[in-house]
């Protein structure tokens, strides 16, 4: 999708066709205002849902809907016409590039219910929560694609301009060990150890209004490369797909340094029953990475934006760069003075937000 293709979202993969952008004008008013004035429904008996829907994205040629590729927004159009007999048409908040996962993207469809046993007869719409387990019913056979959520808005609700921010996330993954099956796709592998305090120095410098020249991509059809990034840092987390033996107590643990990690000790090893290499008694045990989560957020993003951040961040973890440098790379303004760009399967789309009425 664009780290902003369309409206400054963030996507991926440069080699799939992006879809045509709206007219300037438009664009320049999000830009501007944060809103854009949309004509109400000719058809009062439409009823709008805004409808959140997570997938996973190195499954979909990206988000939005392309001549014979499969996208999730194509699967989803597809489960919405088999549920109520007729075409429909899908906007997205944000779009996704090849690669790139969505925790929940969001999107507003239109649907006017007519009974299928006297052709013509409008029915009251349908409740969210049954549209929810309807289309989840027809998206069951794909398997990377579900509904989360759905509310019934009015009719001039646009699930992109009336978004108010995106929330991002990049899963980074430290250590020699190469990835489990599990982990593959889902996050960056990244074999030198990284300097999490040098990488949170490195997210102060781009927080805030700057020239994002540097940080976006060749493929960006944006008007302006200013952005303003209102969070964005870097913590470490357990990781999220790991299962090993642990005693009872291991439960009651209160701080992130008490859990487990790929450097532990021998004392953990033991405490955790993994193999320290000395026993038997955990044979078969992977050895874990440290697991790293970017989180970055602001209204909307220029091309690539995200996944050039994190190159750069984590060029500064491995040493390649320091703190300055990231100064100096935001200031030259150009896209070459970056490090090469995180790849897109670590990227996932986490949130959007609205003023839901």
């Amino acid at each position: 999708m664009s780290e902003n293709a369309k409206h400054s979202l963030d996507t991926t993969h440069q080699s799939h066709q992006r879809p045509l952008k709206i007219a300037r004008t438009e664009e320049e008013q999000i830009q501007e205002s944060g809103t854009v004035s949309k004509p109400m429904s000719p058809n009062p008996r439409l009823q709008r849902y805004l409808v959140a829907f997570e997938y996973i994205g190195t499954r979909f040629s990206g988000s939005q809907q392309q001549l014979k590729c499969r996208t999730a927004v194509g699967v989803l159009e597809e489960a919405f016409r088999e549920f109520i007999g007729q075409p429909v048409s899908i906007f997205c908040s944000s779009r996704t590039d090849a690669g790139v996962h969505a925790l929940s993207n969001v999107c507003h469809v239109d649907v006017e219910r007519i009974s299928k046993r006297k052709p013509g007869e409008v029915l009251p719409p349908h409740e969210p929560t049954v549209v929810r387990r309807a289309v989840n019913h027809f998206l069951q056979k794909e398997g990377d694609i579900m509904v989360t959520d759905v509310r019934c808005v009015p009719t001039d609700f646009h699930a992109r301009y009336k978004a108010q921010e995106r929330t991002y996330f990049y899963h980074l993954l430290s250590g020699s060990e190469s990835l489990s099956i599990f982990e593959k796709d889902r996050a960056w592998h990244v074999p030198e150890e990284l300097d999490l305090h040098a990488m949170q120095k490195a997210c102060e410098v781009l927080i805030g209004h700057h020239d994002f020249s540097s940080f976006r991509a060749s493929g960006c059809q944006a008007k302006s490369p200013i952005r303003t990034i209102d969070e964005l840092h870097v913590s470490e987390v357990p990781s999220s797909t790991y299962f090993p033996c642990m005693e009872s107590n291991a439960y009651s643990m209160k701080s992130a340094s008490d859990l487990p990690f790929s450097s532990t000790s021998d004392s953990d090893s033991h405490r955790f029953g993994l193999s320290n290499g000395r026993n038997n008694a955990g044979f078969g045990i992977r050895k874990r990475h440290h697991c790293y989560v970017v989180k970055v957020r602001a209204r909307a993003f220029l091309y690539h934006q995200v996944r050039l951040i994190v190159g750069v961040l984590k060029s500064v973890g491995t040493g390649d760069l320091v703190v300055s440098d990231v100064e100096r790379i935001l200031n030259a303004k150009t896209v070459t003075a970056a490090s090469p760009m995180a790849p897109a399967h670590g990227l996932y789309l986490g949130h959007v937000k609205y003023d839901l009425p």
